[in-house]
């Protein structure tokens, strides 16, 4: 298999996230040579599909899209069920959030300034609920879903450099 270098300059010119273009300096520095083995060993470290959107040729992208196309699938359904129970557990808290805040939005909107401060009194307490509501959630939901994302991330991965490498 042929090697590439992947500089750090292409993800700053492609517009990379801070936090993945730090994750890259601070583990390659200013470049790699791409291999599969690295692939791998960091596939839970980087946004392969980001990669995939912006390094790679039409292509290699629909290459690459062929062979990640079912653990996607899996990942997204594993994700839509989570979501789902996430929404249903939350929904109740999510309506007596809106329901609290809907009156001090108008009240802010009247009084600007003024209502601001009368709208972080008044929504402090259905922020807390909301929160003690959804955070058990969300973490159930990351639990649920961290599988599916970390096979996700072996498939496309090695996808992902084998399609670069070869663009």
């Amino acid at each position: 298999m042929r090697s590439k270098i992947l500089h750090i300059q292409t993800l700053l010119d492609h517009k990379a996230c801070d936090s993945q273009v730090d994750k890259f300096r601070q583990l390659f520095g200013d470049s790699v040579v791409v291999t599969e083995a690295k692939a791998k060993k960091y596939a839970q470290e980087f946004d392969w599909y980001w990669a995939a959107c912006h390094l790679l040729s039409l292509s290699a992208r629909a290459e690459y899209d062929k062979v990640t196309a079912h653990a996607g699938a899996e990942y997204n359904r594993v994700r839509a069920h989570a979501w789902a129970e996430y929404d249903k557990v939350t929904a109740s808290a999510r309506a007596e959030y809106n329901r609290v805040t809907a009156r001090a939005w108008a009240e802010y909107d009247k009084v600007t300034a003024p209502a601001l401060a009368e709208y972080e009194k008044v929504t402090a307490h259905a922020w807390a609920e909301y929160d003690k509501v959804t955070a058990p959630v969300w973490a159930e939901y990351v639990k649920v879903t961290a599988p599916a994302l970390a096979e996700y991330n072996k498939v496309t991965a090695p996808a992902f450099v084998k399609a670069y490498i070869n663009d």
